[in-house]
């Protein structure tokens, strides 16, 4: 059966239990990264929001998308494993650049984790490319260095 269509918003504050569930069915959150947290800050500031995609009035995907003021980026792209294969993906990043687009962003950037093959394969079909490029990272507040970092 095919969902009906893709009703994407800015996220509200009555839907983000419903998009902390959401991301953890999907396997996204980790121990170091609070994700009640993360939401507050990209709601903090107009350079960046959380994008909620519901159909048939339930939320069924999502994508935290952001600039810099150089660079877009996005975090927590999601889609209910129950509704998969429908192209809510696609429809939730198509949304997620058009946001950037309409904020002057030429490039959009997004990180998968190194054994994620099946995530880069998709992002494949939608033309973005690997870069090569490091990344590197500290946390600010004094935390050891996250898992599985060099």
């Amino acid at each position: 059966m095919t969902p009906a269509p893709l009703s994407i918003s800015d996220i509200t504050d009555a839907d983000m239990p419903a998009i902390i569930a959401l991301w953890q069915r999907c396997g996204l959150t980790r121990p170091w990264n609070d994700p009640a947290a993360d939401i507050a800050l990209a709601r903090r500031g107009g350079s960046s929001t959380v994008l909620v995609g519901r159909s048939s009035g339930a939320i069924v995907a999502s994508a935290m998308v952001g600039h810099d003021g150089h660079r877009g980026w996005v975090y927590y792209v999601s889609v209910d494993p129950e509704h998969r294969g429908h192209s809510l993906g696609r429809a939730i990043m198509a949304a997620a650049e058009d946001w950037l687009r309409a904020r002057g962003i030429a490039k959009l950037m997004l990180m998968v984790r190194g054994d994620n093959t099946k995530v880069q394969a998709f992002y494949q079909t939608l033309d973005y490319a690997v870069q090569d490029s490091v990344v590197f990272s500290k946390w600010l507040d004094g935390r050891p260095p996250t898992p599985g970092m060099k």
